[in-house]
């Protein structure tokens, strides 16, 4: 398997880590579209959110947990951020590893563009 996200988490492609623990790695992405723009993915490769509830529910907790701790440490939790999750092609996901997108330092404006 090539995924990229499984060869950061395995060290193997460097990253500005922010957060990490046993379960979940938490990096800078590389094309930010916000002054904070940090990707929240977990340690073992799953593929997006339809495999994770079913399979892994107290990973999907501690992924939750890790959301506010990075937007903590990223200094937006009092502010307030987005969290975004693409699930699909269709969803606007481009990396097939189970990803959260942790937004914000400024106003993020509506949720969808009309």
């Amino acid at each position: 398997m090539d995924c990229i996200f499984c060869r950061i988490v395995q060290g193997e492609i460097p990253c500005k880590e922010v957060y990490r623990d046993e379960h979940v790695l938490a990096f800078k992405d590389i094309h930010p579209k916000a002054p904070v723009h940090t990707l929240v993915v977990p340690r073992k490769h799953i593929p997006d959110a339809n495999g994770l509830a079913g399979v892994d529910p107290v990973l999907a907790a501690r992924l939750l947990s890790a959301l506010a701790k990075v937007a903590e440490i990223e200094g937006v939790a009092e502010k307030g951020y987005r969290v975004i999750l693409n699930c699909g092609p269709e969803g606007g996901q481009e990396v097939g590893h189970l990803h959260f997108h942790v937004l914000g330092g400024r106003p993020m404006g509506p949720m969808v563009c009309r």
